[in-house]
């Protein structure tokens, strides 16, 4: 079992960026395709990008393709959102997840194992 932990949240102007940062433990994260997901207040999680387990393949949700990359560094576990452009719709709690298949499936039933979220918050 992989234990996901993100980092990188916080209080931000539009138009700024942010680097969030999740570590995996317990498992090495070479073993799962990895995704972000969001939450806004009194709203569905939905997604927002995922890597595959190779980091050969990503796919973005529409509403922030242009502005994130994902990324990830398998010698050390880590897993990284590059946040650019920021709108204040961007506001939410970010979550990381993990999943044992190839990926990248942007779906949230694919994802096994999710982190405790981080917030993010754009100001206008």
């Amino acid at each position: 079992q992989v234990l996901l932990a993100e980092s990188g949240g916080g209080l931000v102007q539009a138009g700024g960026s942010l680097r969030l940062s999740c570590t995996a433990s317990g498992r090495p994260s070479s073993s799962y395709s990895m995704g972000w997901f969001r939450q806004a207040s009194g709203k569905d999680r939905e997604f927002v990008t995922v890597i595959s387990r190779s980091g050969s393949r990503t796919v973005y949700a529409d509403s922030v393709k242009g502005r994130f990359t994902i990324s990830r560094d398998d010698a050390k576990n880590m897993v990284y959102l590059q946040m650019n452009s920021l709108e204040p719709e961007d506001t939410a709690v970010y979550y990381c997840a993990a999943s044992h298949g190839a990926g990248p499936i942007p779906r949230e039933g694919a994802f096994d194992y999710w982190g405790q979220g981080t917030q993010v918050t754009v100001s206008s």
